[in-house]
């Protein structure tokens, strides 16, 4: 959406049309539904209430600030006007709030939307909200949108839902196309809001700025196909026609991806012939589109046939992908043949997906009814099309992910001998080289390719040094990221970001270089970059494995005082495998107390490090404590208890948990414990090392004595454990009393 420079207007009414694209309504319902409500409606009102400090100011001082407000914004002096209402102690008047916030977002810099986000907050505070119009909040919720901010953006529109006013649809279809990408559930959720609020009105010119057209549901059926949610996608989709609204060819590209989402490779054609059937405008997106779907399926041969065959100047691409679909068809009827297994679990899967493919195929015929009679012959393209450097990389990222080097390069050559410029490589498509160098860990052929794009002025990014510099510390070679991070900022003037420096902290742990990690920190912060999440924990980590603990939880502290950050559960395990590593159980398990009151439930990985702690430490007694807690989760698991807030959720735990704790039981000779350890990891699917619990236990417990002289309470704990010895054996397959016969661990009665 592209807003025009606002120019300088006489009055307050006269804002130039790129900036009246809001309406303000007032939410007043239907005849139909007043006629229902026990209340007679009122219409939102504006009225602007006086509050404590406008009572003490003299009136003709608050008038000429105002007027000197207004004349600021009137000539956009916007940091003027800002500046002026900072230092004054009064609310404008709400034709200067409402322009202020508007210019503001208009701006749309991080410092103009926080000033934006700053009077929102001072207005709500003081319950003064209502002296903004929608035209302002619509603005500053798309600016938000835009950059990044999408929840704020959100609220902002729920917001004035709540309030009574609708924002315009290109105000609030800002919102629902970011949220479809970063929460689908959520931009779908705002989508219905809006649209529900728009019924309401009988009238239809009366919101004929708010309803949906055809980009907004573009937006939100984006957010299905993201979700894979069919069912909601063919629903929104037959709604268009309601509210006057066509699919274009972006709705047909977002076809594309739900078929992608659907694992239905075999639709994709028909959605390409249903574009050409409806004489909709083709795009070079809708090919790309198409290439990535297939890129996605590991079908890199029919990728490769459509690149080739737009290379060629064919039009037959219907063809080509009609005839893939039979080969896979002939290759599927193949592999049935070979596998051809009778056993009861694969024919109730067959059943499953077979009754999971009819519901697909329902939706699916709705949306392409030409899916149902389908042409004879495969239809052509309206004109060719030549491949663009955007297909050839999508293609050659296609390559990369299958570590086929040769043919990446391949195509490289291929895009530089082409005669349309569009098709010529670009800094993504050489970047894309550089990653499958640095994937394959030919360090020295990725530096050429940087080499070259210096060379032949194709400017490398900051995503090209950052994988430079990933492939570096991959391979140890901290010394070589280091010169290339020098050579990134002074050669090629390209500040490192919070990324890059993320990068190096993370290759100083692999080489255990905690002080390095540290200088890279410190480094960071004193060219004004922001520490993010990962830079604590990935610092913490230095310090962890690096048998530094304290100097960890300094930084765990520092990270809790951060306002930016927020704390997770990864923060507070790598805490507590600082102390872990050297034995430091009680430690340890303070931290687990001080997470358990900040709302932090212990996952499987801090159990991992505090059983791995209690080995280090020899205290396998905690080890019995900590499995009667683990025990109790996984019970709630398997009995489908609700959690409640104040409940841990439940756990299932993994190999290296449950193999850790038998190992300790097993060697502190607590058999009994071993044997519900081992009952829990069948349970869960995983096999119990058999091997190595045979190998302790003739190691260690082969010869089990106790004095004769022995108090009874000591002889009766023996032959208890003995007992448990020999259910333990039974179990490994050695020599025991119960070889051959069947037996309870429960000792008979007295």
């Amino acid at each position: 959406m592209n807003i025009a420079s606002p120019s300088p207007c006489s009055s307050s009414s006269s804002f130039p049309s790129a900036l009246r694209w809001l309406s303000l309504l007032p939410l007043q319902p239907s005849p139909s539904t007043s006629t229902t409500s026990s209340k007679p409606a009122r219409p939102f009102s504006l009225r602007a209430q006086p509050t404590a400090t406008d009572l003490s100011l003299p009136s003709d001082k608050k008038t000429n600030d105002d007027q000197t407000l207004l004349s600021l914004l009137r000539q956009r002096k916007t940091e003027q006007a800002w500046t002026l209402y900072s230092q004054s102690p009064h609310l404008p008047t709400p034709t200067c709030l409402s322009r202020l916030v508007a210019q503001l977002s208009y701006q749309a810099t991080p410092q103009s939307l926080a000033r934006a986000r700053t009077i929102i907050t001072r207005l709500r505070n003081e319950r003064q909200l209502h002296r903004l119009d929608a035209n302002s909040l619509g603005l500053l919720a798309s600016a938000s949108a835009k950059s990044g901010h999408t929840l704020y953006a959100s609220s902002l529109i729920k917001s004035m839902l709540r309030s009574g006013y609708l924002p315009h649809v290109k105000a609030w279809s800002a919102v629902v196309s970011r949220l479809s990408t970063e929460s689908p559930s959520e931009s779908i959720s705002l989508f219905d809001s809006v649209t529900r609020r728009v019924r309401r009105f009988a009238d239809p010119s009366i919101v004929a700025d708010s309803k949906p057209d055809t980009a907004a549901y573009n937006a939100v059926l984006n957010a299905c196909a993201n979700l894979g949610d069919k069912s909601k996608f063919l629903k929104l989709f037959d709604e268009m026609h309601e509210w006057g609204c066509e699919p274009d060819v972006l709705t047909y590209n977002v076809m594309i991806k739900l078929c992608a989402r659907a694992d239905r490779k075999d639709l994709l054609v028909f959605v390409l012939e249903r574009i050409i059937e409806r004489g909709i405008r083709f795009c070079m997106t809708t090919l790309h589109s198409l290439v990535a779907a297939y890129v996605g399926f590991d079908d890199l041969e029919t990728a490769e046939k459509i690149v080739q065959a737009m290379r060629e100047g064919r039009n037959d691409l219907c063809k080509i992908l009609r005839d893939a679909n039979l080969e896979d068809l002939k290759q599927a009827k193949e592999d049935d043949d070979y596998d051809d297994y009778d056993l009861e679990d694969e024919k109730e899967e067959d059943m499953e997906d077979l009754s999971k493919r009819k519901i697909d195929d329902v939706v699916f015929e709705k949306l392409l009814p030409n899916l149902i009679e389908p042409s004879s012959e495969p239809l052509l393209l309206p004109k060719v099309y030549a491949p663009n450097s955007r297909i050839y990389t999508t293609l050659m990222k296609g390559y990369m992910k299958a570590g086929r080097v040769t043919d990446t390069v391949r195509t490289l050559e291929a895009m530089r001998h082409q005669d349309d410029k569009a098709s010529h490589p670009d800094h993504v498509t050489y970047t894309t080289v550089v990653s499958a160098f640095v994937k394959a860990g030919l360090m020295d052929r990725a530096r050429e390719v940087l080499a070259e794009m210096t060379r032949i002025r194709v400017p490398a990014n900051r995503i090209t040094y950052n994988i430079l510099l990933k492939g570096y510390c991959q391979q140890l070679q901290i010394d070589k990221a280091k010169e290339l991070l020098r050579e990134m900022a002074d050669d090629a003037g390209i500040k490192p970001d919070v990324v890059s420096y993320n990068i190096l902290i993370d290759g100083c742990i692999l080489i255990d270089d905690s002080a390095g990690a540290l200088v890279f920190f410190n480094k960071m912060r004193e060219q004004g970059i922001t520490p993010t999440k990962i830079s604590y924990t990935t610092l913490m980590k230095a310090f962890a494995l690096s048998g530094q603990p304290k100097l960890a939880n300094k930084v765990f502290d520092e990270m809790l005082r951060d306002p930016r950050v927020k704390v997770d559960l990864v923060a507070w395990n790598m805490l507590v495998e600082g102390y872990c590593r050297l034995g430091l159980v009680e430690e340890a398990k303070k931290v687990i107390q001080r997470m358990k009151e900040n709302g932090f439930y212990p996952n499987v990985a801090t159990y991992g490090s505090l059983v791995n702690g209690i080995a280090v430490a020899r205290k396998p007694g905690e080890a019995l404590l900590l499995w009667k807690e683990i025990k109790e989760r996984c019970e709630m698991k398997e009995e489908g208890k609700s959690s409640y807030s104040d409940s841990p959720p439940p756990l299932k735990p993994d190999e290296g948990l449950l193999d850790s704790l038998a190992d300790i039981c097993v060697r502190a000779a607590f058999f009994k414990k071993a044997l519900e350890i081992v009952a829990c990891m069948e349970e869960n699917g995983i096999p119990p090392n058999k091997t190595k619990y045979k190998k302790i236990y003739v190691e260690m417990h082969s010869r089990m004595f106790t004095s004769k002289h022995a108090s009874q309470a000591r002889q009766d704990r023996r032959i208890e454990k003995k007992r448990a010895a020999e259910a333990f054996k039974f179990w490994l397959g050695l020599p025991n009393s119960y070889y051959g016969s069947e037996w309870e661990y429960e000792p008979p009665q007295r």
